[in-house]
């Protein structure tokens, strides 16, 4: 997880989002880590990556660094764009890798951005329930095992009760 410099918005529109994106992309190839969640939001984003190798801060320094430049670019700004080191938290259980993922992609929704997880375009729920395109970007065999339809189903169900679960708690 990244935040914008003093909590400004790292992306103004969706000019932005797809930069960030396509930078992400080129990450995963060269870094060779797995993107197995994602969700932008306006001032920071989440992601939930694997990394075979011991490279994560290389590969997050790196997709940073070059979206800040074109972004500052882009915006006429100079500066820093995103705020100090990226937090990271290790996932040693399988469990706690799932719900690490729900929590990426409902995060739209905890933020009041949309009211259902399907509608926030920028998150890897759409493409890993089925309802959009995979990304190249995007790893889904560890949360789904495989592609099949029945797999899809009970993605979107576990989800859902993520949803109502953060319902009872709010």
């Amino acid at each position: 997880m990244a935040r914008g410099n003093a909590r400004m918005p790292i992306y103004c529109d969706d000019i932005d989002r797809h930069r960030f994106l396509t930078v992400l992309e080129a990450v995963v190839e060269q870094y060779r880590i797995e993107c197995h969640a994602f969700c932008l939001m306006s001032n920071h984003y989440h992601l939930v990556v694997r990394t075979p190798e011991p490279n994560l801060s290389a590969a997050i320094q790196y997709l940073n660094g070059v979206y800040a430049q074109w972004w500052n670019k882009r915006h006429a700004r100079v500066g820093h764009v995103l705020a100090g080191r990226f937090k990271a938290q290790l996932i040693q259980r399988d469990g706690y890798f799932l719900e690490a993922c729900r929590y990426v992609v409902l995060n739209a929704v905890r933020a009041g951005l949309v009211e259902n997880v399907e509608d926030w375009t920028w998150s890897s729920y759409a493409p890993t329930a089925g309802l959009a395109p995979c990304p190249r970007l995007l790893t889904t065999h560890l949360i789904l095992g495989s592609r099949s339809a029945a797999a899809r189903r009970a993605y979107r169900a576990f989800i859902a009760a993520g949803t109502r679960e953060s319902e009872v708690a709010a």
